[in-house]
């Protein structure tokens, strides 16, 4: 592992063989709590061991004992090790239900940023606390939106080793390819603010300077490959029934085909190649041969233990969950603060801090508080009119313990 280590490899393994599914009754006990700590150190491990590039013990570790619900956190964790093909062959009929996950999230995801936009994360301050922990709550569901969509690409570089039943399930049932071409067209990870263009990176929304602004981002370059890997793989060829409608969007992407474009990603001329050959063919009739369709199954279980028990599961929560004591807040708060250590979470971070006021590249952290970064004193003053209440708060708790 790399230098700063969040767990000894000995640990690592404990907790991936422990890792256990939980009803939906149980969701948000302390059982549930404590292994989402320990899906925390794992996914914030893992990150670590790929920036240290010294090995995949976490990736390694899931696939020997195949565990691989706590959203955010497997999200993240799923991105990491999912860049190794060996975890996606490993999961085998479990993807079919990572596949329809991905799914509904993009499906969200495009929804949202046709009529709203994307999630203010600067608004959260100015808000009742209701709205501010809806605000949040927007703002991580569009985050882990954006994480299936890696997800999703790294599975699309597993095409030739995918089953038929998946394959199936992404190219017919789902249409992904008409999908991403929506994706690309909304772009909602991108936006003008005060006539700037701004792109989602790191967690927060960064302006984007005039010479960076033909750059491919990162996001953009997923929905990219994910194409490639499932209009060009001859399996997904194979599969893929291109109807009239199917045609029409697809033939949407030649005006993304720039020149600046394919210089950055070469193996696109291919995708144009194919595009040019697809406007001068005629499209295909829908398929309506019988096929036996696969299930996913972890879906249909829990619809199918849960059914009917709705409303009483929603009260469990409400009175066991959802109503802690001030003792119960106070010694989560602390395990939290183990869990979530500075030096381990500035090892993690994407790229260096941005200032909370200007947004450049800051350097000075919040005395009191240890949350914010600023890039100088100037800029904490200006900014002390929306931290002050929170800073206060956040010192007081941390005088609790």
């Amino acid at each position: 592992m790399g230098d700063l280590e969040l767990l000894l490899p000995g640990e690592a393994e404990v907790l991936v063989r422990e890792l256990c599914s939980f009803s939906l009754r149980e969701m948000g006990s302390g059982r549930w709590n404590q292994q989402h700590e320990n899906l925390e150190k794992l996914n914030m491990q893992a990150i670590l061991d790929a920036t240290a590039s010294q090995g995949e013990p976490i990736q390694e570790l899931l696939v020997t004992h195949r565990k691989v619900h706590h959203e955010a956190s497997i999200i993240n964790l799923l991105e990491t090790v999912f860049f190794h093909k060996e975890v996606c062959e490993s999961a085998e009929d479990t993807v079919l239900d990572l596949v329809d996950y991905c799914h509904r999230k993009l499906t969200i995801l495009v929804a949202r940023s046709g009529h709203s936009g994307s999630p203010e994360e600067e608004e959260l301050q100015y808000s009742t606390p209701m709205k501010e922990l809806q605000k949040q709550a927007e703002l991580m569901e569009f985050e882990i939106a954006l994480k299936a969509l890696s997800v999703l690409r790294y599975i699309t570089d597993c095409v030739d080793s995918l089953s038929l039943s998946t394959l199936s399930r992404m190219l017919s049932t789902h249409n992904l390819p008409c999908l991403l071409v929506e994706l690309l067209e909304h772009s909602p990870w991108s936006r003008r603010e005060g006539g700037k263009l701004q792109q989602f990176e790191g967690g927060r929304w960064q302006t984007v300077a005039p010479s960076e602004q033909q750059k491919l981002s990162k996001l953009d370059g997923q929905v990219w490959i994910a194409l490639y890997n499932l209009l060009l793989s001859p399996e997904a060829r194979a599969r893929y029934c291109l109807t009239s409608f199917a045609k029409g969007q697809l033939l949407k992407l030649r005006a993304f085909l720039t020149d600046t474009l394919l210089d950055q990603l070469p193996n696109l001329a291919d995708l144009q190649g194919f595009l040019a050959r697809l406007a001068l063919t005629e499209p295909h009739p829908p398929k309506k041969d019988l096929v036996l369709e696969q299930i996913p199954e972890i879906w249909e279980r829990l619809e199918r233990e849960n059914r009917g028990k709705w409303q009483a599961i929603a009260k469990h929560q409400l009175q066991h969950v959802f109503s802690p004591s001030e003792q119960d807040l106070r010694l989560q708060a602390r395990r939290w603060a183990e869990t979530y250590k500075l030096d381990v979470l500035e090892a993690v971070a994407p790229e260096r801090p941005r200032c909370a006021h200007c947004s450049a590249e800051a350097s000075k952290r919040c005395s009191r508080c240890q949350n914010e970064w600023y890039c100088c004193r100037e800029c904490q003053v200006k900014h002390w009119v929306k931290h002050g209440k929170t800073c206060v708060l956040a010192a007081q708790g941390d005088r609790a313990k």
